[in-house]
């Protein structure tokens, strides 16, 4: 099995609907990303979506995916809509905004 490191870096947005604002959601999205060794950062938008941006090996990416749709999360989650692109950069930690 080939290491993440031979993995080309991708970028990750997912917009993650239903309850998820002030319930810890940004925070625990946060954690899960640094144990996947991901870069990015997740915050709140008016609309009461969360927005996760993150980078790395695109297997850690969809093991983050998988989390955020996984129902283990603070709130609730009632779809998640997900954008792949190429890693743009410039992004260190994993920030909460």
């Amino acid at each position: 099995m080939p290491s993440t490191a031979d993995q080309p870096t991708v970028r990750l947005t997912a917009w993650v609907h239903g309850y998820v604002q002030g319930v810890g959601f940004r925070w625990w999205t946060r954690a899960r990303a640094l144990e996947l060794g991901l870069v990015g950062g997740a915050r709140n938008l008016q609309d009461g979506r969360v927005e996760v941006v993150a980078e790395g090996a695109r297997a850690e990416c969809e093991r983050l995916l998988a989390l955020l749709r996984g129902g283990d999360s603070p709130g609730r989650v009632d779809t998640v809509v997900e954008r792949w692109s190429e890693a743009r950069g410039g992004l260190t930690g994993f920030v909460e905004r």
